[in-house]
């Protein structure tokens, strides 16, 4: 009876078990932003490393000189279209209305221009579009939420109501070029920075202001990342303040002319060309690809995104014919940003953008590089040591793609403290591999960066 309990669950052993499979994409990358013009954090490094603001510009804004402007207005949307626009702290309207500055003002559009009433209802009056408002100490404040995310936010100039050929209001900040400018540099660095970094953004800032253009005769610029974030006064802090009158009324010129003063987050290393990111844009001497020697204290200056096989599939949807099989990349730029690449499924191939695949993902940067690991389990790992002489039962077969550079991967288990090394597999020019597996547990296959999915054997 003993001999054939033992036989039956010596044949239970060796019966096949259920074969399990997954695939892991890893997308290494490095960088986040577009990669043009000046790397935030790699002035960042250069201010550490006791640069001043006019090396840190003439760094990345190659052939550039840095020159007073022409005094300007900056207009900035903050809401809008809406029904009523309503705030405090004004004193005058129109150039003559005289307005209590302790009261709340709602403005709503007429057919012709915009009429004006107290909160509670009285009529101040009716005025041509734009309405322009100032306030004491030459601020006013916005009521209720504004594009840039400020509740409430108080503004330095003039508030101009703007009535729309749709019947609504455009709010619209009209400040000076440098009050405008301490209203960006904090919501685009932070205040704690260099000195020379802080100094570095106000020009950058003050710069891409006047080169671009973004609303035509209404507003000139968004207070988000479609243009530069801006918060206005509540945003202002003392050191940032310090780093624009310090750098008062500077650009960053090219042949004479304001130059468009690009700017993002991270290079990883290296800033690109700008008609390698921004597709169509004819080159500019200026927004060449640089080295960024001290951009490593950036959290995103390297960085790893894991993605299953539905995440991939999902979304890339409209871009994969059937299913997706890998990324190639058929192009990168001066750093090794993508250009161009294709998305190969099994019912064909279809040719993106880098920025396309930035998008889809939720990549942090177009410099990436893509891999996979496909893992299938098979059998079943032994459960006694009474017949250890049978040896593994279990395997995991699969691929790296692209294959490991040194041809080994290697193989762990997942323990309480992580993942454990228990062995190492041979993989071929292929990529692929085949390894035993002695006990039950999760596994995973690793080959430098690139770790595979976790799988079970039991």
């Amino acid at each position: 009876m003993r001999r054939l309990l033992l036989l039956t669950a010596l044949l239970t052993l060796l019966a096949p078990a259920a074969a399990g499979a997954a695939t892991r994409h890893v997308v290494r990358g490095a960088g986040y932003g577009h990669g043009i013009g000046m790397s935030q954090y790699g002035a960042f490094g250069f201010a550490k490393q006791g640069r001043g603001y006019r090396d840190i510009l003439g760094h990345y804004y190659r052939g550039t000189q840095i020159s007073p402007a022409d005094t300007q207005t900056i207009r900035v949307l903050l809401q809008g279209p809406r029904r009523e626009v309503t705030f405090t702290g004004a004193t005058s309207a129109g150039g003559g209305e005289a307005l209590d500055p302790d009261l709340a003002y709602a403005a709503r559009p007429t057919l012709r221009g915009v009429e004006l009433r107290r909160a509670g209802g009285a009529l101040v009056g009716r005025f041509d579009s734009p309405l322009s408002v100032t306030g004491a100490g030459a601020t006013v404040r916005l009521r209720g939420r504004a594009i840039n995310g400020v509740s409430d936010g108080t503004y330095r100039g003039a508030l101009e109501l703007h009535r729309t050929n749709f019947g609504g209001l455009y709010a619209v900040n009209a400040a000076s070029l440098d009050d405008y400018v301490q209203g960006v540099v904090p919501g685009e660095v932070p205040a704690t920075w260099p000195d020379e970094a802080l100094k570095a953004q106000a020009v950058a800032a003050r710069s891409y202001a006047l080169a671009t253009d973004r609303g035509g005769a209404v507003f000139d610029q968004y207070p988000d990342t479609r243009s530069q974030v801006y918060r206005g006064l509540s945003a202002e802090r003392p050191r940032t303040n310090a780093a624009v009158r310090a750098t008062a009324g500077e650009v960053v010129r090219f042949g004479g002319k304001v130059a468009t003063t690009f700017f993002f987050s991270t290079s990883g290393g290296r800033t690109e060309n700008i008609e390698n990111v921004f597709y169509g844009s004819p080159p500019r001497p200026y927004l060449v690809s640089v080295e960024d020697p001290f951009d490593a204290d950036s959290p995103k200056h390297r960085w790893r995104i894991g993605l299953s096989q539905a995440q991939m599939q999902s979304r890339l949807a409209g871009l994969v014919k059937g299913r997706f099989r890998r990324i190639k990349v058929v192009r990168r730029g001066a750093s090794p940003r993508v250009v161009d690449a294709q998305v190969v499924g099994t019912r064909g191939v279809t040719t993106v953008r880098g920025a396309t695949l930035r998008a889809k993902l939720g990549l942090f940067d177009t410099w990436a590089y893509f891999a996979s690991v496909r893992t299938r389990t098979t059998g079943r790992a032994r459960v006694s040591r009474m017949i250890d002489f049978l040896g593994p039962r279990a395997e995991l077969t699969g691929s790296f793609s692209p294959a490991p550079k040194r041809g080994v991967a290697v193989l762990e288990r997942r323990s309480r403290a992580g993942w454990r090394r228990v062995g190492q597999a041979a993989t071929s020019p292929a990529g692929r591999y085949r390894i035993g597996v002695a006990a039950p547990g999760d596994y995973r296959l690793r080959a430098g960066e690139v770790a595979g999915p976790a799988v079970s054997v039991r």
